[in-house]
């Protein structure tokens, strides 16, 4: 009776931690989709910076851009797949180039 409770308990934890491990490298690929969409709408090409979001970015992640002054924000949102209601997002800020 105890190994199978030392059990049921084990998978649950290491279900839990592969969900954790998940949402990581979600929150990396937003990361990296954020850094490049602003560098990309920094130098102007804002269609560029979109599509390359959308490429790194895990599926169904959201783009935003923005510009405030000479600074250009790019916010990449996504939900994690195996921890329902978690929404992972990141921001990469960038200033804008000369003529931008």
């Amino acid at each position: 009776m105890e190994a199978a409770l030392a059990l049921v308990t084990l998978v649950a934890v290491l279900v839990v931690c592969l969900a954790a491990l998940a949402a990581m490298a979600a929150q990396v690929r937003c990361v990296d989709a954020a850094r490049e969409a602003a560098r990309l709408a920094a130098r102007g090409d804002e269609r560029a910076a979109v599509a390359a979001a959308h490429r790194l970015a895990p599926a169904g992640a959201v783009v935003r851009l923005r510009r405030e002054g000479r600074t250009v924000a790019a916010t990449v949102t996504a939900r994690a797949d195996h921890l329902p209601g978690l929404a992972i997002s990141a921001t990469g800020i960038a200033v804008a180039e000369p003529g931008v």
